[in-house]
């Protein structure tokens, strides 16, 4: 569905006739920020054709969209998104982390939704523009952030069931306060044993709304018995784990591994995970990806082999597991303290998306 790009895109900004003034938004920053809560004054709208491919892009005031209620998004759900985060460093400079990562996840994703694939470089552009005009909504206090939600719906008035010829690209972005503001503490997981995020062929690894409504009900039972997430075991033998309902899950053993569950194709590839990995090579850990079971996990933490176990994804960063609780069973110790690995790692990662170390990858890239 790619028409190709002979230009780079046109851009056209109209300000905001409702943007908040400074002291407004200072109020707002220097308040209680949450996540997903609060929205910038704008946001990127880019459209596409099967005729005429991406065009029309543009920046303009936040605001609601205007839907033909046969719109393919709404009866089909064919739709994608992503997550990513801008960090003002100490110098007021502002920063994201592994953008072309996040663009080519998101081509994947369009790929599997049988959407149009936007070119890495415009999606690093369409940052970019939103920040130039919204780079003061970027906060200044530890650890918090401005994270940039991207998406994809199909846009054409049509019931058939067959790929939209008309797509909306939009991006919009909400100042996000530190995800533990209390300091870091391990979690509770729940364990799904009653339901499937997602199946082997299916939209596993597509960052697509369906999957993430598929595991709201799961959710729900974690939140009934007390924990903070659900883990999600493959759906075909049922003893292996897959992935939380947003985040990737790892496994820290006292020899010196560091072992995740392998990308089946019905689990996301997170760019936090893929990062972690690196560093933990760079560490001189042994990285494993391959199939972990739950036995593995129970009997690891009984012997002593296993010692730590933590969650990743864009929005928390780094989360220590401090117990597992399924029907009947639970595996570790919420009163036991984050691991030592698990905490070496998560700030030496939030060290580079802050700009506080070298980034010696070269993971880091300037908006402003």
């Amino acid at each position: 569905m790619n028409a190709p790009t002979a230009a780079p895109l046109a851009w056209r900004v109209t300000p905001s006739d409702h943007a908040r003034s400074a002291e407004q938004r200072a109020a707002i920053l220097g308040g209680e920020l949450g996540f997903g809560n609060i929205f910038t004054d704008h946001m990127v709208a880019i459209e596409w054709d099967k005729a005429r491919g991406w065009h029309d892009a543009q920046v303009r005031g936040y605001g609601p969209l205007s839907l033909d209620p046969a719109a393919a998004v709404l009866h089909y759900g064919q739709e994608i998104f992503e997550g990513i985060k801008a960090y003002r460093h100490a110098d007021g400079s502002i920063w994201t982390f592994r953008p072309h990562a996040n663009a080519r996840r998101m081509q994947h994703s369009a790929a599997r939704l049988a959407l149009p694939q936007l070119p890495e470089s415009e999606f690093v552009e369409s940052l970019r523009q939103l920040i130039a005009i919204d780079h003061d909504w970027v906060p200044w206090a530890p650890e918090t952030s401005l994270y940039f939600r991207p998406f994809m719906i199909a846009t054409e008035a049509f019931l058939g069931v067959r790929a939209a010829n008309t797509v909306s690209y939009l991006v919009i972005a909400s100042p996000a306060g530190a995800y533990f503001s209390k300091g870091v503490a391990p979690v509770s997981i729940w364990l799904s044993q009653h339901y499937a995020r997602a199946a082997r062929g299916g939209t596993g690894a597509a960052k697509c709304g369906g999957n993430y409504a598929a595991s709201l009900l799961p959710q729900q039972e974690a939140r009934a018995q007390g924990c903070s997430q659900v883990l999600f075991l493959d759906p075909v033998e049922e003893k292996y784990l897959e992935e939380l309902g947003g985040m990737n899950v790892f496994l820290v053993y006292k020899d010196g591994r560091i072992v995740t569950p392998e990308l089946s194709g019905s689990i996301l590839e997170g760019v936090t995970r893929s990062s972690i990995l690196q560093l933990a090579r760079d560490r001189g850990l042994r990285v494993e990806e391959r199939k972990v079971s739950i036995d593995e996990w129970r009997d690891g933490v009984a012997s002593g082999d296993i010692a730590e176990a933590f969650a990743c994804g864009t929005a928390a960063v780094v989360t220590p597991i401090g117990e597992l609780k399924g029907e009947g069973f639970s595996i570790g110790d919420i009163n036991a303290p984050a691991g030592e690995v698990t905490m070496a790692i998560r700030k030496e990662l939030t060290d580079i998306q802050y700009g506080r170390v070298p980034d010696r990858h070269g993971w880091l890239v300037k908006l402003r």
